[in-house]
């Protein structure tokens, strides 16, 4: 990780005490104090000089190795890294002083060496076996090169325009207009005309850079030129305050006449100037203490801040501070715990609406170097498991110092990456537009040849449709202007004398664009009857069994596909009774088929039922095998066939055979009625004896919205899976005016509990019943949260009541078994 944003935003005054040992008569004494106070790149020349002068000191030679091989790490220098860190490994270094092998696989992983940085993780994780970075690091180091063959839905960019030869980084908005960024500089001109014996480099200070709609880079200037904000100290890692007329910063004093640390200040706006900065007030926070990086909540009560501080996790932490109001301090700091933070680095935390943290980090595994991490809070207040950015918005190098647009998905990061042009460069990143088409042809399938002029009708779930028509070559198309993000179409192909076809395509759930090609088959509508897979009855009867309706199924959505079809349903029975007996069965039996027909809705006009008896014999359309027995191609089934068959078995598959269903079409002009529903009462939802119910993802939480019906009210609930059962005090009021609940399903005295015309926290209601879908749970006990930020939240616990169940994030379903 380079030196220069380490020390420039953060200067932690550690030693890193495995790799630094007491020496007499030292020649490595210099360095080894350029190297406490983090003056790496000073470290490396005067290491390189001592190191000539220990040679016949192994256990010397082998220090000052492992001092170089952290001053390469620490100043990007990661080849020259890996190489120090191979040499320890070979002289058994890692013996006494494992971390080493961690360092190794680090520098491997960097530099694209996966299989064999693997190795030394678990070398690592083998000596170490607590610390989880190293069978983190091997695990990501394996889903590398599966991350970028399969990238993520942003897009990243170098913003040349604005970036130096020097370090540029941590980047913020700086209006609500979004149209401009402060971000911290070492390049010239900055306020410190010094070098930073940290860094080589110049003293950093904050600038700003402005986009016009053109799309066009200012050139970045100075965030101020008064000396309130940008002083000869170092000054970045600035962060905005809701209303951005308050600018939050890190400052670390280049004092060298005492020893001082980095703190967080603040300036308010004055016009177009900035008033004097101040140090923010955080209780155990001083001078000598060594805290940057912050972050604030939009209503400037809650800030997160990096910090290698007591009872921290290792390294640097992320840290947070509450305060009750603008004008009060912050309170002690808080660690945010083990689930954020590791024995590694986590720094440069942004909040995203107060509900989404994003930092760096080097503890989770990851690409190499610092990745970007997020992590959600609950309804509890509680951190979400840190999910990896992964690939492009991570690199194998550093990426660090990530901001989000509020509400679009945009914004700009910090990266050392391949194509920087300086140190480190500000990138802009970007979930590009999706823009989908859809094409393809349409085909006789009793030729195989195109079909020219056949309509192909795109319908979107949104309601919106859209026709075209096949040209000469049968070729179809519809454009990016057509389709749009998160719908699903049903596409409806027809021609006269085809029966209609159709399919379907969905971009939910689909991040990139993408160009469908969908190809159909259309079916002649044949003269001839067509028959049905087999049905079977009785002897002598005409009733249709429970196990023979699906052979109707495939005519139902042949009828619904076509709805100006009417149909002949013909029924044939074989020769072996009277000839009256036969026709009366065989229309009795037509007539149960249409009878179901109609059941499952088509309309009794488009059907007429028929009986032929024995009077049509059957003649085949193709080779048919029935209890073992070929019947070939082009037979007709008559009494002079069947008679001459050699076995009564043989004779028997032949009678079945003409035992059949058919139907043809009798005319395709039929009008549909008119339905007296009406269309505006129609529900977006699912039938409510459907085992299921849309949801929608809160665009800024990702928080899952549906639908369930309490005591007999609709109620919109948001599902954490690990919260209990809670209700916020305005859906209970509303549940209390409404009727839906009464005094009397409070536990407890509800004298005390509904005092003062409200109802006490954390106060417990019994519901009678909560129905999602078609299913049912009664007696649910919920808890009345004065803090809940939705109405209604439902957990796994409660959730699994109802049955196994799925968010399917595809069709925007919860289905329960």
């Amino acid at each position: 990780m380079n030196n220069s944003f380490l020390k420039i935003i953060f200067v932690l005054i550690i030693i890193t005490a495995p790799f630094i040992l007491s020496a007499q008569r030292n020649p490595a004494k210099p360095a080894d104090e350029a190297f406490a106070k983090q003056q790496y790149t000073l470290a490396i020349d005067k290491y390189k000089k001592a190191y000539t002068k220990v040679k016949k000191n192994k256990e010397e030679k082998n220090r000052i190795t492992a001092q170089l091989a952290e001053c390469y790490r620490l100043t990007g220098n990661y080849k020259r890294a890996e190489a120090s860190y191979k040499r320890l490994v070979a002289n058994e270094w890692d013996k006494r002083n494992p971390e080493v092998l961690l360092r190794f696989a680090d520098a491997l992983k960097i530099n694209g060496k996966y299989e064999d940085a693997i190795e030394q993780y678990n070398a690592y994780t083998a000596k170490v076996p607590d610390d989880p970075r190293g069978r983190m690091g091997a695990e990501t180091a394996a889903l590398i090169e599966e991350w970028i063959e399969n990238p993520s839905k942003y897009e990243v960019t170098n913003i040349k325009k604005i970036n130096s030869r020097e370090s540029d980084f941590a980047p913020a908005f700086t209006s609500d207009n979004y149209n401009e960024i402060a971000f911290t500089s070492t390049r010239e001109g900055s306020t410190g005309k010094e070098t930073d014996n940290w860094t080589g480099q110049n003293f950093s200070d904050i600038f700003v850079a402005k986009i016009d709609r053109k799309d066009e880079w200012s050139e970045p200037v100075l965030l101020d030129e008064s000396e309130t904000v940008n002083t000869n100290a170092n000054e970045g890692a600035a962060t905005f305050n809701e209303k951005f007329n308050t600018i939050y910063f890190t400052r670390c004093s280049n004092d060298v006449q005492k020893e001082s640390g980095c703190q967080i200040y603040k300036a308010r706006r004055t016009g177009r100037n900035w008033g004097q900065a101040e140090m923010v007030d955080i209780k155990g926070v001083d001078t000598m203490s060594t805290v940057g990086q912050p972050t604030i909540s939009n209503n400037e009560l809650i800030i997160y801040f990096s910090a290698d501080r007591k009872s921290g996790m290792g390294g640097k932490d992320i840290w947070v501070a509450y305060r009750d109001s603008k004008s009060d301090g912050f309170r002690r700091p808080l660690n945010l715990g083990d689930v954020i933070n590791t024995p590694g680095d986590e720094m440069f935390p942004f909040l995203r609406n107060d509900t989404t943290l994003y930092f760096a980090s080097d503890g989770h595994g990851g690409m190499g170097g610092l990745d970007v991490f997020v992590s959600t809070i609950d309804t509890a207040g509680n951190w979400g498991p840190p999910q990896n950015l992964k690939y492009p918005i991570n690199s194998s190098l550093d990426d660090f110092g990530i901001v989000f647009h509020p509400e679009e998905e945009f914004g700009y990061l910090s990266s050392n990456r391949k194509g920087s042009r300086g140190k480190e460069d500000v990138w802009y990143f970007v979930e590009p537009q999706l823009e989908f088409t859809l094409s393809g042809t349409v085909k006789d399938n009793r030729t195989l040849l195109l079909v020219e002029n056949a309509s192909v009708k795109l319908v979107g779930s949104s309601g919106l449709s859209v026709t075209t028509r096949t040209n000469e070559n049968g070729f179809y198309s519809f454009g990016k202007s057509q389709l749009e993000p998160n719908t699903t179409y049903e596409i409806i192909v027809t021609k006269p004398n085809y029966f209609n076809t159709r399919g379907s395509i969905t971009t939910v759930g689909v991040e990139f664009s993408k160009d469908f090609e969908k190809d159909f088959l259309l079916e002649p509508i044949p003269a001839e009857p067509i028959v049905l897979p087999e049905i079977l009855y009785d002897l002598a009867k005409w009733d249709l069994k429970p196990q023979y309706q699906d052979s109707l199924q495939g005519l139902i959505q042949t009828l619904r596909d076509n709805p100006n079809l009417v149909i002949e349903l013909a029924a044939h029975t074989d020769t072996r009774d009277t000839e009256e007996r036969n026709d009366i069965l065989s229309q009795r039996r037509a007539q149960s088929a249409v009878d179901y027909l109609i059941i499952r809705g088509i309309e009794p006009q488009r059907l007429v039922a028929k009986g032929y008896g024995e009077h049509v014999p059957r003649t085949l359309k193709k080779d048919i095998i029935r209890d073992g027995f070929l019947f070939s191609k082009g037979t007709t089934l008559d009494d002079n066939f069947i008679n001459s068959l050699s076995t009564t078995k043989e004779k028997e598959a032949a009678h079945q055979l003409n035992r059949r269903t058919e139907f043809r079409v009798l005319r395709k002009d039929y009008v549909p009625q008119a339905t007296n529903i009406d269309i505006a009462e129609v529900n977006i939802l699912l039938n409510p004896d459907d085992n299921s119910v849309y949801f929608k993802e809160e665009p800024k939480t990702g928080i899952y919205l549906s639908s369930c019906v309490i005591n007999g009210y609709n109620e919109e609930f948001a599902y954490d899976k690990n919260s209990p059962v809670m209700i916020s005090l305005d859906k209970a009021l509303d549940l209390l005016k409404w009727g839906a609940i009464s005094k009397e399903d409070f536990e407890g005295d509800p004298e005390k509990i509904l005092a003062n015309s409200t109802i006490a926290d954390r106060a417990i209601i019994n519901i009678a019943e909560i129905r999602i879908a078609n299913k049912t749970v009664k007696d649910v006990k919920i808890k009345v949260n004065h803090k809940l930020r939705y109405g209604l939240v439902l957990g796994d616990q409660l959730l699994k009541q109802f049955g196994t169940y799925k968010y399917n994030t595809e069709t925007k379903k919860l289905s329960f078994e």
